[in-house]
């Protein structure tokens, strides 16, 4: 189980995590959702140990990192622990296979290109799998990052709004996906902003608000959102929809 306790994050005089705690089980969905500049990917940075918070505890299976103490001393907990943010990260002089099968080739993972078929054709990459990122659309970008997470086989990961450039049916490919990780007991938290998804994929919903939870619990509370700021948003979702 991967559990934060009290996580602050402070850039300057902002104070991006205010006492943050999440929790990420196997085999569930933590869905993380909240207005723009709300802590949300500062969140998940700091749970994946890229950008360590400045204080409070992260256990992962039976580790612990606690911070201050363990700010420069830790070792990362990568892959065991992957993120897909939305800036994708791929090397621009590589193609997209390359960069998929990269991590992989580093760690020498077995098996890795008869997985990589399958989500090549998941996903419906088969057409330009084999061109250079700036070759492709940013949906196709997008999709090759979140091949490049699946491969590598995490116990948990940790996604920054990976549907926001997807057309209809690549969206319901990976949600599928997930579905399919979530049955594997892989433990997901996701960043969202999609009503829908929340409705009927998230095991739980967390509302953060001026890098505060100010909100949280099964999916039944988008019924029944009791801080006024959450029902402001999920009303906001609604009509967005």
């Amino acid at each position: 189980m991967l559990v934060a306790h009290n996580l602050t994050k402070h850039f300057g005089s902002t104070v991006a995590l205010g006492g943050v705690d999440c929790t990420v089980q196997p085999g569930r969905l933590t869905a993380i959702v909240g207005p723009s500049g709300s802590g949300k990917s500062t969140l998940l940075r700091a749970l994946s140990l890229i950008d360590p918070p400045d204080s409070g505890q992260i256990d992962l299976d039976g580790k612990s990192y606690t911070f201050p103490d363990d700010r420069f001393t830790f070792e990362p907990p990568w892959p065991r622990l992957t993120v897909v943010f939305q800036q994708f990260f791929l090397w621009p002089h590589l193609t997209l296979r390359q960069n998929i099968l990269l991590p992989i080739r580093r760690r020498k993972i077995s098996g890795a290109d008869g997985k990589l078929q399958k989500l090549l054709a998941t996903f419906g990459m088969g057409s330009f799998i084999d061109r250079y990122p700036n070759e492709t659309s940013h949906g196709q970008r997008q999709r090759a990052a979140l091949a490049r997470a699946f491969l590598l086989e995490p116990a948990y990961i940790l996604l920054d709004e990976v549907t926001s450039s997807l057309d209809v049916e690549s969206v319901a490919a990976v949600l599928e996906h997930l579905r399919v990780l979530r049955s594997e007991n892989i433990g997901l938290l996701l960043i969202t902003h999609t009503l829908g998804f929340l409705q009927q994929s998230a095991d739980y919903i967390t509302f953060l608000d001026g890098g505060r939870t100010l909100e949280s619990g099964g999916k039944e509370i988008l019924q029944n959102a009791q801080h006024p700021r959450f029902k402001r948003f999920v009303g906001l979702l609604q009509r967005a929809t």
